[in-house]
């Protein structure tokens, strides 16, 4: 059976330091491989047992990367075992073979969103006019796709996120807190499209996933099988669903057990 394997990343398979969730006494912490180097210091890492499951779930799926992050960012992040083929970036603005994005896919994602719901312009306007510079440490435009705010969770009001919410999803947005960032991202623009095209291409007739975030629960209801750590905006709205195995591991060592269960999952290698 081929297998394909779309796993989000950030506090899903890798973890910065801020969230690695090391509880344990440190004499049992587990050693660490740095996945992820920005502007020369460490970023993102993983467990050196996590990357010997990623390494070896090559041998029995096709993995792909399906990251919310831009190409730029997730080209900085350096998984242990062969290139991945495939990967899907800016939430499934771009579909990457090879390491390029491709054309076409990038021109479907584009044409649907300007038919089916309100512009980045409206919405980037609408957060640089309502968000406080209190509370705001950065602004950014990802892909010319989406955008996003960099804050300081403990100044945050929490109603704010929820007005902005009401207001996005009138406009055909959706909006997801992650640690210190916002996302407004527009309802269309999904990973579970890019995944299905992942899937179409190369023939595979079991599809997991993994995620933590709102914006991976249409991932995971579209896989025939997925998976949730004990962290994130899912775990903590209680999000689940008949096909979703929630896990209680949190922090690095979530993303460890959901390496097991795609390698459990996925079978015997080829």
């Amino acid at each position: 059976m081929s297998v394909l394997v779309a796993s989000d990343l950030d506090r899903t398979l890798i973890y910065s330091a801020a969230a690695l969730g090391l509880t344990m006494p440190d004499l049992r912490a587990p050693r660490l491989l740095c996945v992820e180097v920005y502007e020369s210091k460490p970023l993102s890492y993983l467990t050196e047992t996590a990357a010997q499951l990623l390494t070896d779930l090559g041998d029995s799926a096709v993995f792909v990367p399906t990251t919310t992050r831009t190409r730029k960012q997730y080209q900085r992040i350096n998984l242990p075992g062969p290139a991945p083929k495939y990967a899907i970036c800016a939430n499934g603005g771009h579909l990457l073979v090879d390491g390029v994005s491709d054309p076409g896919w990038h021109a479907r994602v584009t044409a649907r969103l300007a038919d089916e719901c309100a512009s980045l312009a409206e919405v980037r306007d609408h957060l640089m006019s309502t968000a406080d510079p209190l509370w705001v440490r950065k602004h950014r435009v990802a892909e010319d796709l989406f955008a996003y705010l960099v804050v300081e969770r403990d100044l945050l009001p929490q109603d704010w996120v929820k007005e902005l919410a009401v207001w996005a999803e009138n406009r055909g947005w959706t909006v997801s807190l992650q640690g210190r960032k916002i996302y407004a991202v527009p309802k269309p623009l999904t990973k579970s499209a890019a995944v299905h095209e992942v899937a179409r291409r190369t023939g595979a007739e079991l599809t997991l996933a993994a995620g933590d975030s709102l914006l991976d629960a249409d991932l995971l209801l579209a896989a025939d099988r997925g998976w949730r750590p004990g962290h994130g905006e899912l775990a903590d709205s209680g999000w689940t669903a008949p096909t979703i195995s929630a896990l209680p591991e949190r922090g690095v060592l979530a993303g460890e057990r959901i390496l097991r269960e795609f390698l459990r999952a996925a079978g015997p290698t080829r």
